[in-house]
């Protein structure tokens, strides 16, 4: 019983006084890490495009149940003055930063020749360019504490060719090689850099893919279901905390098995 309850203790204070940021807070993956984070003991800055009264009831509602601190910062990634804006508000609210989670992006579906070079532009702008602009100034806080570790979201659409993916997948891809070169650099550091990859989760991208495609791949998968938010929440809890602190430059496929 007591080993039992030991076991539990640790595993349930994983990111204790550590400080995390993560993008996409509102909705689905990003909404599931900030719970997940803040039963682990994480002070969070949640970034959000917009702060609705929802989502500080929410956010009060966790900082009361976990005993943490839970701040909102306004972010849009397709908005470089807004990226500026939100590192800068990050900065003043924490001096220092031990996570970050890359979680917020845009989905996108459509053929390869129906694809526009605006709606290209738009989703490398907010899956790819806006990431890395916001990693890049955040960044600056890990170095100088010599510590720290980023958690990129990409998608298996980086490395499963299905119509309609050329947008999306592209970015994802874009951002899962990057995720290497940053680990690369950010080593010597002592800063750990990775990804994950889901298939198919149970989000609001979930709900706007067609019957077809979300059975193809939950069919292609060992496991023969979708993924929950839960699912990701937990590996990104590992690769945030000390239990991966020998783990870097990886994309970790959450896929349940697809071969």
């Amino acid at each position: 019983m007591k080993e039992a309850l030991f076991t539990e203790n640790l595993m349930s204070n994983l990111l204790q006084n550590k400080v995390a940021v993560i993008s996409g807070a509102n909705r689905g993956i990003g909404k599931t890490i900030v719970e997940t984070f803040a039963e682990n003991g994480a002070n969070i800055i949640a970034c959000f495009r917009v702060i609705s009264p929802e989502s500080k009831k929410w956010m009060k509602n966790l900082e009361d149940k976990f005993n943490v601190s839970i701040n909102p910062v306004v972010l849009d990634l397709s908005d470089e003055q807004s990226i500026k804006l939100a590192i800068k508000d990050i900065m003043l609210i924490s001096p220092k930063l031990d996570v970050l989670v890359n979680n917020a992006g845009v989905a996108s579906g459509s053929l390869f020749q129906m694809t526009t070079l605006q709606e290209l532009r738009k989703v490398f702008e907010i899956n790819f360019f806006g990431q890395i602009a916001f990693s890049q100034g955040l960044v600056k806080l890990m170095i100088k504490n010599k510590s720290g570790s980023i958690v990129n979201l990409s998608s298996t659409s980086a490395y499963i060719a299905d119509p309609g993916t050329l947008a999306y997948g592209s970015s994802k891809s874009a951002f899962s090689r990057a995720t290497k070169s940053i680990a690369s650099e950010l080593g010597p550091s002592n800063i750990r850099v990775n990804a994950i990859a889901p298939s198919v989760t149970k989000t609001d991208m979930f709900e706007q893919m067609s019957i077809g495609a979300r059975e193809k791949l939950i069919n292609s998968s060992a496991l023969k279901r979708a993924a929950e938010p839960q699912d990701i929440a937990n590996v990104a809890l590992f690769l945030a905390s000390e239990l991966s602190s020998y783990v870097t430059g990886q994309v970790i496929r959450v896929d349940g098995g697809i071969s």
